[in-house]
């Protein structure tokens, strides 16, 4: 949907829910599909939500359900807590168990014990299922519905089997499994369809099968699908038995989540921070890294006031001195956006670090040498003191350096204690740049004092 027509729909909604015409509002809304519909959720305030929810809810069950797989998983919650639990269980026994297993834990223990026990035995089983695994791993997002045949089966069986089992949420490869359930092959949909009618699955199965293991890393998963250009991927245990697949819808919820998060978190931010929440909501997620960062830009005044003396010497360094703090912390900030990107993809790592830390330096310094060059010029020209310029030159070169070397070190180091790389990077990047940038200019400022007065 175009963001102009997004926007007219997103007025209409708003105008239909004020004047209480919610004939209208499903009208308008009935046609759209559920992606676009779930993205309008994200431009209302809560109470506009619950309402358009309802409405769909009452017109239209199965809709609502697509709907809500296509929420985020906090909007999902908060909309729940407020229907019965009724409603709440037709919807899980509808939705996919993995989008099930997603929201569930955001909603209180009693109600998700009351809706498992509520719900149908199968979903209820597949969902407590996919409730074992941890979070953010292969387990937690892996559908259990998929096409498995034994590889004795010839291709006319197969298809009719296929044909029997109805549609399944990962209907895009047919995976071939021996007597013990265990993985052993892979044929796509397209190789079914034109291999003859009584070759045997084994025959034309693609045994280089890529798969994960419940456990692995989410955003592991997401890099073989990516990898290997797939469009689902199989998840199997120990013993090699085929247990689910991870879609590729599912990746890309993944791919887009993780991304979010390593915005956020570079700039301290809370990761289920929105535009659409209330002032003092975004205030009380917002004060704790602000007073986290304030903490930390407390250091560097501490190293300007040890240095007032030469400042009142020579006035014109309190005027410079920013900028080398400022120059430094753009280059860092750029080494650590390279760097947390480079270890998502897993590019980057402790085996790696020694090359990947010479290059960063040399471009540190490479980058330093230029900059400080064309600022010891400009100083030169505009103040008149070549000794100032040299300062403020070196200064930079310096601090450039430093910036190279920590915005590799940091990510890095982060992810060695298995944090997350982009946690904080920024914030504390730039309390040493700050830092170190004004003691080492103000450093060679003091040594540099009588050619400056």
């Amino acid at each position: 949907m175009r963001a102009q027509a997004r926007q007219i729909i997103i007025n209409s909604v708003r105008k239909f829910i004020n004047m209480g015409a919610l004939s209208r509002l499903w009208n308008l809304v009935k046609n759209i599909h559920a992606a676009d519909t779930a993205s309008l959720f994200n431009h209302l305030i809560f109470r506009e939500k619950l309402i358009l929810f309802n409405i769909i809810y009452e017109k239209d069950k199965e809709r609502t359900a697509e709907v809500l797989s296509e929420l985020d998983p906090e909007d999902s919650a908060a909309i729940l807590k407020e229907l019965s639990l009724n409603q709440i269980t037709l919807l899980f026994e509808v939705i996919p168990s993995d989008d099930a297993a997603t929201i569930l834990p955001l909603l209180p223990e009693e109600t998700q014990k009351a809706i498992l026990s509520a719900m149908e035995k199968k979903p209820s089983e597949e969902v407590q299922e996919l409730l074992h695994y941890d979070e953010e791993t292969a387990g937690r997002i892996m559908s259990p519905n998929f096409y498995a045949l034994s590889h004795d089966t010839n291709v006319s069986d197969a298809i009719t089997a296929m044909q029997l089992e109805g549609d399944v949420e990962s209907a895009f490869y047919l995976y071939v499994v021996d007597s013990d359930n265990k993985l052993v092959g892979v044929v796509s949909l397209r190789q079914l369809l034109f291999a003859r009618p009584n070759t045997p699955l084994k025959d034309i199965m693609n045994r280089d099968v890529i798969y994960v293991k419940p456990e692995t890393d989410q955003e592991e998963v997401a890099r073989s699908v990516a990898d290997y250009n797939l469009v689902a991927i199989p998840v199997v245990d120990n013993e090699k038995v085929l247990i689910g697949v991870v879609t590729v819808d599912d990746v890309i919820d993944v791919i887009d989540k993780e991304a979010t998060e390593d915005i956020y978190k570079m700039v301290s931010l809370d990761t289920t921070d929105r535009v659409q929440d209330s002032p003092f909501k975004s205030i009380k997620k917002r004060l704790p890294f602000l007073l986290l960062s304030l903490l930390t830009a407390s250091v560097s005044p501490f190293i300007v006031n040890h240095f007032k003396d030469t400042l009142q010497a020579a006035i014109t360094l309190a005027v410079l001195m920013h900028i080398v703090a400022a120059v430094g912390g753009i280059a860092g900030n750029q080494t650590i956006a390279i760097m947390v990107r480079e270890i998502a993809i897993g590019e980057a790592s402790w085996m790696t670090a020694r090359k990947t830390l010479l290059k960063e330096m040399i471009v540190g310094i490479g980058n330093g040498i230029v900059m400080g060059i064309v600022l010891a010029g400009a100083s030169y020209i505009f103040i008149g003191n070549i000794y100032l310029g040299l300062i403020l030159g070196l200064a930079v070169i310096i601090n450039l350096f430093i910036a190279a070397l920590l915005g590799t070190i940091i990510p890095l180091f982060l992810k060695l204690i298995k944090l997350d790389p982009a946690l904080g990077s920024v914030n504390l990047l730039t309390m040493c740049t700050d830092t170190l940038g004004y003691l080492v200019f103000l450093m060679l400022g003091t040594i540099f004092l009588k050619y400056l007065i």
